[in-house]
């Protein structure tokens, strides 16, 4: 009776441990992302983990100001379309609970132009359209400095605004909300925009006048609310993000113009 009485014991054990692992997994994971590649590569990595019993909902926005918002309320369990400088200002400004918990890709911004074929035809006076929210903006102002298109105080960083800019050429710098940076191009003679929004509007990153490397200070990073960093379905997803796999899609699907940081 005893050996019965364990066995049963022992069964009930393994019982419970199967239904906790797969209860880990049980509920679907909504994944939020900026409309545009990055959510091709998230659905890519959803195949994979639904071969594991990992149901990943993938989830767009149009409004960078939304993921976070919608991580901070719950919403979504993790996001994925935000570089560190972007995540640190929206946590200072609105007081989120949200760290990064792994690096992604680098997504290069570029500059893109109707009317002139080199960043050396700018004339004096040209203008230049940048996104106008800070993180972005910065990113837009030392691209530009590389280029030699203007010029940054020393000392200037990552929060580098147009009042670190020196101006020799005097470039008009036109600052526009991100979405309507390739609407810009008929009225402006250059325009710096993320490749998200430079995709969605038919651009073609290959042709951009300058597009950003892989030393980028601005990856981009999976955000999760601090009270789920050791989640293990959300972590094993990432992990299948970062696999070869998916390092192969990227660079088979996009040609380069995405690169990733694994």
């Amino acid at each position: 009776m005893k050996r019965i009485l364990m066995s049963v014991a022992v069964a009930a054990v393994a019982a419970g441990l199967l239904t906790a692992a797969t209860s880990a997994f049980a509920a679907p994971l909504k994944l939020g992302v900026s409309a545009g590649p990055y959510g091709e590569i998230l659905e890519f990595t959803a195949k994979l983990a639904a071969k594991e019993g990992i149901e990943a909902q993938v989830i767009e926005f149009t409004d960078w100001n939304m993921p976070n918002a919608a991580l901070q309320a719950g919403d979504i369990d993790a996001n994925n379309f935000q570089h560190q400088p972007f995540l640190d200002n929206q946590v200072k400004q609105r007081g989120y609970d949200i760290v990064s918990v792994a690096k992604s890709v680098v997504v290069p911004m570029g500059v893109y132009s109707s009317k002139v074929k080199a960043l050396a035809d700018l004339k004096p006076g040209a203008s230049v359209s940048i996104p106008n929210d800070p993180t972005n903006g910065a990113r837009a102002l030392f691209l530009l400095a590389k280029a030699g298109v203007i010029g940054l105080k020393e000392g200037a960083g990552l929060n580098t605004t147009i009042a670190d800019v020196t101006n020799p050429k005097g470039i008009k710098l036109v600052e526009l909300d991100a979405a309507q940076l390739p609407r810009s191009l008929d009225d402006v003679d250059a325009s710096v925009i993320t490749l998200n929004y430079a995709v969605l509007a038919g651009l073609e990153p290959k042709k951009a006048l300058l597009l950003e490397d892989d030393q980028s200070k601005w990856n981009l990073v999976w955000a999760v609310r601090k009270d789920r960093m050791e989640d293990p379905t959300i972590k094993r997803f990432i992990a299948l993000y970062r696999s070869p796999e998916v390092r192969q899609f990227i660079e088979t699907r996009f040609n380069g113009s995405i690169i990733p940081t694994w």
